[in-house]
């Protein structure tokens, strides 16, 4: 008995249609999900060409009956949804029954599938039937595309160059194996193995078969769950960021998405971490009742609508700020050999970045690291952070203006004073803001501040803001007001400019206000406003001072943007740098 059925006409109305075989990987993803769906161990997908000339997906899944094999290039025929229930309860990569006939409209396609008895080919050009024949009894499903778009020159005009729809297709087999790490991928071009998994059913080492050594050695595990939801993942350190957010995967129930509060919640999690312009390789698997995610929203099914987000985003939030604070590190730079450094170049050069559907600038697309161990040979050594509280730096003088040198028995450190004293009073500020209990101080002489009308308004509109902090305003004049009392906090001898930047920042506020965000940005600002430059020359006493603050602050490791406070040169790595030591 057939398992494809044709779709009611009324649940295929309700069905977010509309797939559209855009490019190369647009025929790529629906197959690999249909043989995903098809309870396949390994998939193989072969191009020519990077997929111009011809695109081959194999798969050992359950296969498909003569019936079913002639059924499944009907519009909305599908195995997967038969009943309006079934919306609800949707566990299959694919439903709508439009991506075989869509994919065969444009093209000339061969079917060969078996369930293990009698084999059955058929062979299609422009959604229509050539030739249907038996076949060897092969278990599971080969489709072989070729002459994609010959009847529709207008897409065939905007595929891009070779290299460049190879890169989609790639990005795409690497997210689909990092959601499913228990299926063998394999995706060659001209014979040429590109991306080879195990099907190990380990995520560890998948993300290590896509990203290297590099990655895989600096990942976090995280693992957590509420009442509605179970993730589950790796984050890599702070060290290794990327220019877009391509590399923040996010996969729910096996599907991977595409969802800017999914997104959002992870950069949030990195906040301090990391430069706003820059993002992390995160892996997250997200379990959840099909019933609180709806996969129906999006043409292509690449974001979904999540149920009971806000408990999601705290979940993810909490997961990964508590397994940063637990993994702080110092970053520890090792020399790589010169002829290392090319061979990784070479290959990197090779890799290009998936263009951004967050509508990206055209630069965002080229894959760059931000990362202070970028010659590394080995893992930076973690340092705990009740264990750095103890860490006895000896500061011995100041390189170029701006870095601090100091010592101990364990090497060498530069700490940036900039960065450092940064971070030091980030921590200060903010703890003042938290504080409910705000202790304050009256001006002898009130400052006076004038604004524009609309600022004034502003100002008028959140005045509670700044009573909260501590401070008391009074009108004066049009458009003007007397700051009289403001809080202890704020840094003796810069009291005004202080106090202008607050209100600057109280003007700009966003209607989608978050008091805690906003406390942050000022504790940032200030923090930034009110360290020492780069380029400024400080005393051995003020050095110590500051060193010593550094490493009793909650997070020494990095500034509030993101950007590292200290670099520890190892005994081992100098000596083998000057040749004292020859292995």
């Amino acid at each position: 008995m057939a398992k494809i059925k044709y779709m009611s006409e009324n649940l295929a109305n309700k069905i977010q249609a509309g797939e559209v075989v855009e490019r190369i990987s647009s025929v790529v993803k629906e197959l690999s999900e249909n043989s995903i769906d098809a309870a396949s161990k390994s998939i193989t997908i072969n191009l020519e060409n990077g997929g111009l000339t011809k695109i081959e997906v194999i798969d050992d899944g359950i296969g498909m009956d003569e019936e079913d094999a002639s059924l499944c290039f009907g519009r909305h025929a599908t195995s997967k949804l038969i009943r309006e229930d079934d919306l609800f309860f949707i566990n299959t990569l694919g439903f709508r029954g439009e991506a075989l006939p869509s994919i065969a409209s444009v093209s000339e396609v061969t079917l060969l599938t078996s369930t293990g008895k009698v084999g059955t080919e058929l062979h299609l050009k422009g959604g229509k039937v050539l030739s249907k024949k038996s076949a060897p009894a092969y278990q599971g499903t080969k489709i072989t595309v070729t002459n994609l778009f010959y009847n529709t020159p207008a897409r065939l005009k905007y595929l891009k160059s070779e290299q460049a729809e190879l890169n989609h297709t790639i990005s795409l087999v690497e997210r689909l194996a990092l959601s499913h790490p228990d299926i063998k991928f394999t995706l060659t071009n001209n014979a040429k193995v590109i991306v080879k998994t195990s099907g190990s059913n380990d995520l560890k080492k998948t993300i290590h078969e896509i990203y290297g050594l590099q990655v895989s050695s600096k990942l976090i595990e995280i693992k957590g769950s509420n009442d509605d939801y179970d993730v589950y993942g790796y984050i890599c350190k702070p060290e290794i960021l990327k220019s877009n957010r391509n590399h923040m995967i996010t996969i729910v129930n096996d599907r991977v998405v595409k969802n800017m509060d999914l997104n959002r919640a992870i950069n949030d999690a990195y906040y301090t971490y990391k430069p706003d312009i820059k993002y992390p390789i995160v892996v997250l698997k997200i379990d959840t009742d099909p019933t609180l995610i709806d996969v129906n929203i999006h043409p292509t099914k690449q974001d979904i609508k999540l149920s009971k987000v806000d408990e999601l985003y705290n979940l993810i939030v909490g997961l990964i700020k508590d397994a940063l604070y637990q993994n702080l590190l110092i970053p520890v730079m090792n020399i790589k050999p010169q002829s290392e450094i090319e061979n990784e170049n070479i290959v990197n050069n090779f890799i290009q970045e998936e263009e951004s559907i967050y509508n990206a600038k055209d630069n965002d697309n080229i894959q760059t690291t931000l990362d202070l161990s970028y010659k590394e040979t080995k893992p930076a050594i973690i340092t705990p952070n009740e264990k750095i509280k103890n860490l006895v730096l000896y500061p011995v003088g100041l390189a170029l203006g701006t870095y601090i040198i100091a010592e101990n028995e364990d090497g060498i450190y530069l700490i940036d004073q900039h960065a450092a004293q940064e971070r030091i009073n980030y921590e200060k500020y903010l703890n003042a803001l938290k504080n409910e209990k705000v202790s304050t101080t009256k001006l002898l002489i009130p400052i006076t501040i004038e604004l524009s009308s609309s600022e004034f308004n502003k100002i008028q509109e959140n005045m509670n803001l700044l009573t909260k902090m501590g401070f008391t305003l009074e009108e004066f004049g049009i458009n003007t007001y007397l700051v009289k009392e403001h809080p202890t906090w704020l840094k003796v001898g810069y009291e005004e400019e202080q106090i202008r930047k607050i209100i600057d920042l109280v003007i700009a506020k966003e209607a989608d206000f978050d008091y805690i965000k906003f406390n942050e940005h000022i504790a940032i600002t200030l923090a930034c406003k009110m360290s020492i430059k780069a380029n400024m020359h400080i005393s051995y006493e003020a050095m110590e001072e500051l060193l010593q603050e550094l490493v009793n602050t909650s997070n020494p490791y990095n500034c509030p943007h993101g950007r590292p406070t200290i670099i520890h040169f190892t005994k081992y790595d100098l000596e083998k740098m000057f040749k004292r030591v020859m292995n």
